[in-house]
């Protein structure tokens, strides 16, 4: 699919923003002792914004895993973004699909919260890159 200028632009801005509201139900659903939704969320929240810096940069992405090997590709492994980074996303969404599909695990409140702060520098980050 390409894109016009004007269109890759609103693209971005809505995947940003999607990035930013689902970020902020985080505080919310943890609130309620809701971790592994707050999990699903905090992956999402990452997710949105990857996907808005991939678009920014023309990056055509379809899938989760897509959307994993692109960013790596391009971005970690390059050094454009810390390793760091690479291995939050991945820890997201190996935490974001335990926490839905087995019904056994439960989201550690602790190790969810541990990665709140780093998320948010990853999504404050891109946000930079895309206003650059």
């Amino acid at each position: 699919m390409s894109l016009s200028n004007e269109e890759r632009q609103v693209i971005v801005g809505l995947e940003m923003q999607k990035a930013r509201d689902t970020f902020e139900e985080i505080g919310i659903l943890a609130a309620a002792n809701r971790w592994s939704g707050a999990a699903s969320r905090l992956y999402y929240a990452v997710f949105h914004a990857v996907n808005a810096l991939l678009i920014h940069d023309g990056h055509e992405v379809n899938t989760h895993k897509g959307s994993h090997a692109t960013f790596s590709l391009h971005y970690i492994k390059t050094g454009r973004l810390p390793r760091e980074y690479g291995r939050l996303y991945n820890q997201l969404q190996a935490m974001r699909e335990e926490s839905d599909y087995n019904c056994a695990y439960d989201v550690e409140p602790d190790e969810l919260q541990s990665r709140i702060g780093p998320a948010r520098q990853l999504i404050d980050d891109i946000g930079r890159m895309i206003q650059a």
